[in-house]
């Protein structure tokens, strides 16, 4: 019985002419790019092309990206770098407590060192309301809570695929003169993106999102904004990021990213055209609900509930049959708490606790989704105990 991986939002694989790029790289480029002579000069080279092609795909100037591992470092040091205000209970007549707003159900990499920080007496975390679609409701903004430094937001959501429209609320930001970092890990790569464009403050992206190598990511900073580094020890990235830049996998990062916008266009119908397929058939012979289904949502991840079921059993069953599907994030897939977005969306209990994600590479056929569906329903009876 073949596999069907039907989890790509956790990863995705990198694209065969990505594997062959980085491993060129490994063996024809290893120098140091801090080094000055010849080797060092040609892996700077070779860097800085990669830092271009990035600049050029994303709407940004090459000095505005720093490389890091991944998404979650990216998110992290936008966090560290960019909130800046007195402590709780330093606080000076004027200034107000140091508070940052965020979006619910952030990725852990965003609220995890924000809960980090609370808990620590750093500053306060306020949440923007959802509704019942998981599209932001109100408007903190328009009478922004005291001392507020620093705003995150989700750009798509990485478990319901919700697209969130920041544009307006990143202007709003500009004008207070608040620091955004906008989390773009799920959207760049499966929506047309443009850092200028938004006008974020931050954004942080990883390239194993769009089928580029693990690894690496980066973290898109505003020409002129202070982001002060959470490590220290060398003058890399502009003294931003230290640590000796891989130029294989920013290569290969590059390399996935140009494809991905090449071929985004017809990615985006193909892959939606799926995803419409599945829950279509889901709807149909499970009774599911899509969640968010009211949303503008990423072309490739539905968020489906099957009442009647208990969501973790139904995860087991389906790896025994075969598919692959997930609660939620990767990273917080040891969590057993039901999904913050989905409670912030106002979910009945029965609808939350037997919710499951669904995320399509593109490249899956017709008739693997009739098939995934297939099982998935017979799975979804003999959770209910209907067979």
């Amino acid at each position: 019985m073949s596999f069907l991986d039907l989890d790509r939002n956790a990863t995705t694989p990198p694209y065969g002419a990505v594997v062959e790029c980085v491993a060129k790289h490994l063996r024809d480029t290893p120098g140091n790019p801090g080094s000055r002579h010849a080797a060092g000069r040609r892996a700077r080279r070779a860097l800085e092309e990669a830092r271009e092609s990035l600049a050029d795909g994303l709407g940004a100037e090459p000095d505005e990206i720093v490389f890091t591992s991944g998404g979650t470092e990216a998110a992290n040091l936008a966090i560290a770098g960019l909130i800046r205000g007195p402590r709780l209970g330093n606080e000076g007549a004027n200034s107000g407590p140091t508070t940052v707003l965020l979006t619910p159900g952030e990725h852990p990499a965003v609220a995890a060192p924000l809960d980090a920080g609370a808990a620590a007496g750093r500053w306060r975390v306020r949440h923007w309301p959802l509704d019942e679609h998981g599209l932001l409701k109100g408007d903190p903004l328009a009478d922004p809570p005291p001392g507020l430094r620093f705003v995150s937001l989700l750009h798509a959501h990485n478990e319901t695929g919700a697209i969130l429209d920041v544009a307006p609320i990143l202007a709003r930001c500009n004008a207070l003169g608040v620091p955004s970092h906008l989390d773009a890990v799920q959207a760049v790569g499966k929506l047309p993106w443009n850092f200028h464009a938004l006008g974020a403050t931050a954004a942080s992206i990883g390239a194993h999102k769009f089928r580029g190598p693990r690894g690496i990511g980066a973290l898109l900073v505003r020409s002129g904004a202070k982001l002060a580094p959470s490590l220290h020890g060398g003058h890399q990235e502009g003294g931003r990021r230290p640590g000796t830049e891989s130029v294989a996998l920013a290569s290969g990062m590059a390399l996935a990213l140009e494809l991905r916008l090449k071929e985004l266009s017809e990615w985006t119908e193909r892959t939606a055209g799926l995803r419409d397929r599945l829950e279509a058939a889901l709807k149909r012979d499970c009774g599911a609900v899509v969640n968010a289904a009211g949303a503008p949502r990423l072309p490739n991840t539905a968020s489906v509930a099957f009442p009647g079921c208990d969501g973790e059993a139904l995860l087991v069953a389906l790896d025994l049959a075969g598919v692959g599907a997930s609660l939620g994030s990767a990273c917080a897939s040891g969590s057993s708490e039901p999904s913050p977005v989905l409670k912030a969306m106002g979910l009945t209990p029965e609808l939350l606790h037997s919710s499951l994600r669904f995320s399509l590479l593109g490249e899956e056929t017709p008739e693997e989704i009739d098939e995934a569906a297939a099982r998935i329903a017979a799975c979804v009876g003999r959770v209910r105990g209907e067979v």
